[in-house]
């Protein structure tokens, strides 16, 4: 049996791709290459099928055609503050999309699903580190499409069998330590790629928000290395194989680091400076949020590898220098 990957040409999807396939997994990919790569297909060394989420017949086809048991399912849109702008676009894609996968999957005999969600799920948060109990609240549109699927999962358990796992992450940083994968969006809205290019001429760099009560007034976030995220999601689909009970979990590495913090550690790494504007924050963002990964250690036996914020910035910094056009066309 194989296991389908929805966004798997994109930046985690492609990572978990690559440990699926170490792990000794059969894969394919579905992606419609919007965000995703062709070159991260075939760096993470899977086949490729085109089709969008939403092409509920199409999802069906590649999972009967691969004998798929199982889904990883990583496809949605996923920009704070473009959901603020767009919320119809995201409940169609984010939402809509992950209803058709769903369907196709059950229609089909799929046993397992790994679900792709968010810490924007929490919210302000009321306490931290964030726990698997804090209360789910989010501020933003792309926060409550994750929410709502989060939510439907339980009820497909109940009429379909259909068990899963729901992995909320905090901040997905770094590239392949071996270099093969990195991050490359269009337009790149993460912190650590877009101060990388500030460093390096390649783009300017604004701080959204100074006046966030937090220490140096910008916002508090748990970088998460995007190797030890791939790592979460084999031990998840093998925990659902070997029986396991369905269940959610919360991913980042328990260490809040300004704003400030990480442009100080890309500083440090690359020698350069990195100059930064002061803007006006963006909507939908909390001003804190990092994770407890306890349960996840306990249960599934899960650890981050890449803990220190220079390392995680020195892997991205490695492939961006390697790629400073991102990958190839």
């Amino acid at each position: 049996m194989s296991v389908l990957v929805t966004g798997g040409a994109g930046y985690i999807g492609s990572h978990a791709v690559k440990a699926l396939r170490a792990s000794g997994a059969d894969v394919v990919i579905y992606d419609n290459l919007t965000a995703g790569h062709r070159a991260a297909a075939k760096a993470a060394r899977a086949p490729l099928e085109e089709g969008d989420i939403r092409d509920t017949a199409r999802v069906a086809d590649v999972i009967k055609a691969h004998g798929v048991d199982a889904v990883l399912h990583f496809a949605a849109i996923l920009s704070v503050g473009d959901s603020v702008k767009d919320p119809l676009g995201y409940y169609d894609n984010n939402v809509g999309g992950a209803l058709s996968v769903l369907r196709a999957s059950v229609e089909n005999g799929v046993k397992h699903v790994i679900f792709s969600s968010t810490a924007a799920t929490f919210g302000n948060p009321i306490e931290t580190p964030i726990t698997e109990s804090h209360p789910q609240r989010p501020i933003n549109a792309y926060g409550e499409t994750k929410l709502a699927i989060e939510r439907a999962l339980p009820h497909f358990e109940t009429a379909y069998g259909l068990r899963s796992v729901v992995l909320r992450y905090f901040n997905a940083a770094g590239a392949d330590p071996d270099g093969a994968l990195g991050e490359d969006h269009h337009p790149e809205q993460h912190v650590i790629p877009r101060a990388i290019d500030a460093a390096s001429g390649r783009d300017s760099f604004s701080i959204f928000g100074v006046d966030y009560d937090t220490p140096d007034g910008t916002c508090l976030r748990d970088y998460i290395h995007v190797t030890d995220l791939a790592l979460a999601h084999v031990l998840a689909l093998e925990s659902l194989r070997a029986g396991g009970p369905s269940a959610s979990y919360n991913l980042g590495n328990g260490k809040p680091l300004s704003v400030r913090d990480v442009l100080k550690s890309i500083e440090r790494v690359t020698g350069r400076k990195v100059p930064a504007a002061e803007g006006p924050r963006r909507p939908g963002d909390p001003g804190v949020l990092f994770a407890s990964s306890d349960r996840i250690k306990r249960e599934l036996g899960w650890k981050p590898h890449y803990e220190d914020i220079d390392v995680i910035v020195e892997t991205a910094w490695r492939w961006r220098d390697a790629h400073p056009q991102g990958y190839a066309k």
